[in-house]
Formats: C-alpha cells, sequence, structure tokens
C-alpha cells in the first residue's frame, strides 16, 4: 500500500497540535486565576487565598510542563514536513515565533521560579509580581501565535514574490483582519477552561467534606465569572463568525451545510452533510435563522459551497459536526451558569449533590470545544494552509516520503501517551493530596534549616508506641 506522505503529514500535525492545545488553553486561565488569588492574599491576609494558590500553582507548574514538551516540536515539525512552507512564509513566521519565545517564553521561566518557590524565600510582593509577570507571559504567548495563525487565515501586509511571502507592512501583518476576534475568542475559551476546572475539582473536595471554606470560596469565584464570560463568549463568537463570513465564505458554508447559495437559510440542528452529492441528508433546522445570525436579516443571503470547485471545498462533515458540538458546549456553560446564580440563593450552590456533581463532569466540556473550534478553524480552511493562496500540497517538504511521515506520526504518538501518562499521574497525586498537603508543605518549607548541619542540634526523639520520630519536631520534617 502506498503512503500519502501529505495526509499522513496533515495528521501528524493535527495530532500534535490538538494534543498541545489543551494544555496552554488552561494554564492561561488558570496563571491568571492565581494571580488573583495571590492578590486578595496579599491584599487581606486571609491564608485561604494563598493555600487555594499553592495548591492550584502545583497543578499549573505539571500543566505547563506538559504544554512545554508537547508544544516544542511542533516549529521543527515546519522544516522537516512543510519545508516548502517554512521557505515561503518565513519572512514573517520566523520573526514571531522568535518574539514568543524571547518577549514571552522567557518571561514566564524567569518568574516561573520565584512562584514556585520563592514563597517565604522572597517578600509577599516579589511572589505577587511573579504570579502578575507569569500571567502575563501567558497571554504574551498567545497573542504571538495567534497573530501567526490569523495570518495564514487571513493574510495582509505582504505581497508575493517568487513564491516567496515579503512583509510590506507589520502591523497590517500582524493585527491582520481575523485575528482581534480569534485573540479575544481564545482569552476567553481559556477562562471558562480554567474556571469549569477550578469548578469541578472545587465541586468533588466540597462533595467529600475536603477544605469546605477555602473550596466553598473558589466554587464561588467561578460561578461568577462564568456569569459573564460564558454570554460574553457567545456575543464573541458572533462577531468571529461575521468576520469568517467575509474573509472565508467557504468555511462558513460548510459550519453551516449549506450547498446553494441562496437567502432564508435555516439553521440545521441536524443534519447528515454529503459531500459526493453537494446535498445533507435528513435535515432538522429552525427556518431562516441562518440568515438572521449571520446577516442579521431573514431574508439574508448566505454563499453555499458550489460557490468554488469541489477540490477548493473544506471536509463538511467534520467541520458541520465540530461547529455544533462546540456551540452546544457554549450553550451549556451558559446555562451552568444560569444555574449557579439561581443557587446561589442561601448557599445551595455548594450545597446541592446533582449541581456538584454535574460541575465535575462539566470539567472535561471546555477540552472538547475548544478541540472541536480548532477543528473548524483549522479543517474549515481546506485546501490551505495560507488561505487563497498556497495549499497544502504545495507547502509540503518534496522529499518527504510516506514511510518517514508514519514513522515520526509513530514516535509522536508513543512519546506523548508516555508524556500525557505521566502528566496524569502526578495531576491525580496532586488532586488527592488536595489543599491540605499544600498547607503541610508550607510548613515543611518555613521550618526547613537554611543548610544541612542547621539541624543537627535539634534533638531526634523515639516514640517506643509508635516507632516512629516525633511527628510535632522539625527534626523528623528535614528527614528521619
Amino acid at each position: 500500500m502506498e503512503l500519502d506522505p501529505l495526509l499522513l503529514s496533515r495528521i501528524q500535525f493535527a495530532f500534535v497540535v490538538s494534543f498541545h492545545a489543551i494544555f496552554p488553553v488552561f494554564t492561561i486561565g488558570l496563571a491568571s486565576y492565581i494571580a488573583v488569588l495571590e492578590a486578595l492574599g496579599f491584599k487581606t491576609g486571609n491564608p485561604v487565598w494563598l493555600k487555594l494558590s499553592g495548591f492550584w500553582t502545583k497543578v499549573f507548574a505539571v500543566v505547563f510542563g506538559m504544554g512545554v514538551v508537547s508544544g516544542i516540536v511542533m516549529s521543527f515539525q515546519f522544516g522537516t514536513n512543510w519545508s516548502n512552507f517554512a521557505q515561503a512564509s518565513a519572512n514573517f513566521l520566523g520573526p514571531i515565533l522568535s518574539y514568543e519565545v524571547i518577549t514571552a517564553f522567557f518571561l514566564e521561566a524567569a518568574f516561573l521560579g520565584v512562584l514556585l518557590f520563592g514563597r517565604d524565600k522572597v517578600p509577599p510582593g516579589i511572589h505577587l509580581l511573579s504570579a502578575i509577570m507569569v500571567a502575563t507571559g501567558t497571554f504574551i504567548s498567545s497573542f504571538w501565535i495567534l497573530s501567526a495563525n490569523s495570518w495564514m487565515q487571513t493574510p495582509t501586509g505582504f505581497e508575493l514574490r517568487d513564491g516567496i511571502f515579503h512583509v510590506t507592512s507589520w502591523s497590517e501583518a500582524i493585527f491582520n483582519p481575523s485575528f482581534p476576534f480569534r485573540f479575544m475568542h481564545m482569552a476567553l475559551a481559556s477562562f471558562l477552561t480554567g474556571s469549569f476546572v477550578v469548578a469541578g475539582v472545587s465541586a468533588w473536595y466540597l462533595l467529600r467534606g475536603r477544605e469546605v471554606e477555602a473550596n466553598r470560596k473558589a466554587l464561588s469565584m467561578c460561578l461568577w465569572l462564568l456569569l459573564f464570560i460564558a454570554p460574553a463568549q457567545l456575543v464573541v463568537g458572533d462577531f468571529h463568525g461575521l468576520s469568517t463570513l467575509e474573509h472565508q465564505p467557504t468555511k462558513v458554508a460548510a459550519m453551516e451545510g449549506n450547498w446553494e447559495t441562496s437567502s432564508n437559510v435555516p439553521l440545521l440542528l441536524f443534519a447528515i452533510p454529503d459531500q459526493e452529492n453537494q446535498t445533507n441528508h435528513f435535515e432538522i433546522g429552525i427556518p431562516s435563522l441562518a440568515s438572521m445570525i449571520l446577516t442579521h436579516e431573514w431574508d439574508g443571503v448566505v454563499p453555499g459551497l458550489n460557490e468554488v470547485p469541489r477540490e477548493e471545498q473544506p471536509p463538511v462533515a467534520i467541520v458541520f459536526w465540530s461547529f455544533r458540538i462546540m456551540v452546544g458546549i457554549g450553550t451549556l456553560m451558559i446555562l451552568f451558569a444560569l444555574t449557579g446564580l439561581v443557587l446561589r440563593a442561601g448557599g445551595r450552590y455548594w450545597r446541592t449533590p446533582w449541581f456538584l456533581q454535574a460541575l465535575r463532569f462539566m470539567s472535561i466540556a471546555p477540552f472538547v470545544a475548544v478541540l472541536t473550534g480548532w477543528f473548524v478553524t483549522e479543517v474549515g480552511r481546506s485546501p490551505w494552509l495560507v488561505y487563497g493562496l498556497m495549499t497544502h500540497a504545495e507547502a509540503v517538504t518534496p522529499s518527504l516520503t510516506g514511510g518517514m511521515a508514519l514513522f515520526t506520526l509513530i514516535g509522536y504518538i508513543v512519546v506523548y501517551a508516555m508524556v500525557f501518562s505521566a502528566g496524569v499521574y502526578y495531576l491525580m497525586r496532586v488532586l488527592y493530596v488536595g489543599l491540605e498537603g499544600s498547607e503541610q508543605e508550607h510548613d515543611l518549607e518555613s521550618d526547613r534549616p537554611m543548610r544541612p548541619l542547621s539541624a543537627t542540634h535539634v534533638p531526634f526523639e523515639y516514640d517506643e508506641g509508635n516507632e516512629s520520630a516525633n511527628a510535632d519536631q522539625p527534626a523528623t520534617r528535614g528527614g528521619h
């Protein structure tokens, strides 16, 4: 069987990006949450906020490490699998990716150590600053990455000479037409992800009766935030859709499953797209609602997939269903936020078992929404890598063989499975210990001697009844 290097390269990049995307979308929101907790602790002196911050900082460290390991290979794939694209776009993507490393990654790396290990070693204000800088670094990183991706979706500020993109306006290239909406959409998705994960974990602890005061406060904060950002994501998504309709009408046609350009287009709730026959089967829809949403007119004209040749149409079924899953989860998020508001009367939001159980399961939903959203974005522009200018077939490395692409794909799957398994194992350990472990480790850090010999004057007491060192003595914390 002949192996297609183009198909395998696309599968490989899709796998790597999908695996990597779930980590930054969580750490971006979580870093901001930790910064808020640090600020509350600094201002009020309430140890509950610092306890929460210490616990979620440990979670952040594990997830951040997984994100770095999983994402570092993506830039290498440009050279190994997509060398034609790398050469053609180097004048823009090269500086952009460098700016991401210099302005964001270095900032995060410099202050992450202070955030992780600086408690009781630096002044509280410096520790708060480190949390703010780490959170800022995550947003700067997403700024550059999304600018690069948005330029591939809506390329501007360049001229094409001899197959090479030459930047003519950096401001136009960086702030391309789809970038503002894409950046806002991703930022809100990060806050939603962080909020639902924190809410789900807090709900699990509350169901088990663990650290009730701290987890009640954490859940309350998340529900207040969700009440504002879940509807805001709907509004931003609408503006993003209007921008996509203007610049990538074929993608919108695939999202709506609309084959013929027409007015009064229904919003399809269910359909089975048949790309071979250019039609849908078993349609269930709301009349004219798609026209109203996309054009803000009931009889507005929505472009159809037949406006472009079949070879320029994206895989409609993937885009169609991914979009509906994403929107469905977004609607469910709004319902959860409103339910939390209703249950807030009388403090029922943290004492209602079915709601807490539901929040546990909803902690996974944002990751599914993010992945399906990326499927819509990336699959929806097929067959273009740089929209309207360079196809995937033109961008792939000419000398790449199917065997080479298959070998690296299998290698990435194996390595990433190991990374994910190890990361989940350590995360489960952190979650199992909970906030109580954070408090104990904080005490351990404050009592730990600065030099090994500094502890030699502390007596080591032996308890015959327990056959262990006395747990109240600092010597046992230094290691017995």
